[in-house]
């Protein structure tokens, strides 16, 4: 079957779970042949690990919904370049891409949605792309109920790359802490909502009476400063090990005995699906699609949001269980194995691409 022509936008220039399921998909789809681009900002983060990665990155600013000079430069490009698909993935580049490729008749526009959060326009889900792609079924619920027709919306999960586990990870002797300490993790933007705050909260009393208990957040974002400077003012920067930007999540993750992620808003949890696939049992909050992915006491636990005393009790269980540990770490990488591979992933995303097109030129 010909291969496709893919053209990703991406109008953000951070870092986050969003941009780092979008990095994963091209590579995968370009590993099976097709040809997959980015247009984005010069200065995005995206942009910088796909040309790392040898993708073709294009610039355009997309400052905003009236940026025309770069929806023209995007018709250009879409026109040049004859892609088959358009797939955007933040509000900017919804319409200044999306546009671009309606006037370029480009014969897919495709919306992936990533967020649990309001949605701001509409339009970039209803009247510019022909289809969307929601992350989980409650993002998809979700667009429903805001107007989006159901038959245009499907569900594909994120799926991730079994992980490398045959090699020790560095992470203890890095952070110079013993062999045989717990070692909880969590890997997140660091901003709001995120319950970096609550994690602190329910660990502070057991790092008073637990010599042996380590926490380490992996990720950076808008609120570092704050966080690092609350670790600091409570002095615990020698056992809450704040790394910062890593590239080596997996190292990181194999290094820890189990994954907290203590989130108020999540359309899925991509942290979550790594750690599972390490062999990490979880504790996440029972938010937004959280629950898609945990099933409390199965392969992992759930807790509520808002709340560090339950998440102190959950983490109480698993420092002081090893069995547990075990028993929902096996359940967590059988699940992934199962249902969250990143070819699986990439099998849906071409099906629903080709799918979109072949209805369009039928109805056409």
């Amino acid at each position: 079957m010909k291969p496709l022509r893919i053209l990703h936008s991406e109008s953000s220039t951070g870092w986050g779970g969003q941009e780092h399921r979008t990095l994963k998909e091209m590579v995968e789809l370009r590993s099976r042949g097709h040809i997959v681009e980015l247009v984005c900002p010069g200065n995005a983060r995206l942009g910088a690990r796909a040309t790392d990665e040898g993708l073709a990155v294009h610039h355009a600013r997309m400052r905003g919904g009236f940026d025309v000079r770069s929806m023209v430069k995007i018709k250009a490009l879409l026109q040049k370049r004859k892609f088959d698909v358009l797939n955007t993935h933040s509000g900017h580049d919804s319409i200044v891409a999306g546009t671009a490729a309606r006037l370029a008749r480009v014969p897919l526009v495709v919306r992936t949605r990533h967020l649990a959060l309001p949605v701001s326009s509409l339009a970039t889900y209803t009247m510019i792309p022909h289809r969307v792609i929601a992350v989980s079924q409650y993002v998809r619920r979700y667009l429903i109920s805001m107007g989006v027709a159901e038959g245009r919306i499907e569900t594909i999960y994120d799926g991730v790359p079994r992980p490398e586990c045959h090699h020790p990870s560095n992470l203890r002797a890095e952070l110079g802490i013993d062999s045989r300490a717990i070692v909880v993790a969590m890997v997140a933007i660091v901003r709001d909502k995120k319950g970096h705050e609550d994690l602190i909260e329910a660990v502070r009393p057991m790092l008073a009476a637990r010599s042996n208990l380590h926490v380490v957040m992996a990720g950076d974002g808008p609120w570092f400063q704050k966080i690092h400077d609350l670790v600091a003012s409570y002095e615990l920067a020698d056992r809450i090990h704040l790394l910062g930007f890593r590239t080596d999540i997996t190292n990181v993750l194999r290094g820890c005995d189990f994954f907290v992620l203590p989130t108020h808003q999540e359309a899925l949890g991509q942290s979550f699906i790594e750690a599972m696939a390490c062999g990490l049992p979880v504790i996440g909050t029972d938010v937004d699609g959280v629950p898609e992915l945990i099933t409390h006491d199965v392969n992992g636990l759930l807790v509520p949001a808002h709340d560090p005393c339950s998440l102190r009790n959950a983490i109480r269980r698993l420092t002081d269980d090893a069995g547990l540990r075990a028993r929902l770490g096996r359940a967590g990488r059988h699940l992934t194995d199962f249902r969250f591979t990143i070819d699986q992933m990439a099998d849906q995303t071409v099906a629903f691409y080709r799918r979109g097109i072949e209805e369009r030129r039928s109805h056409a």
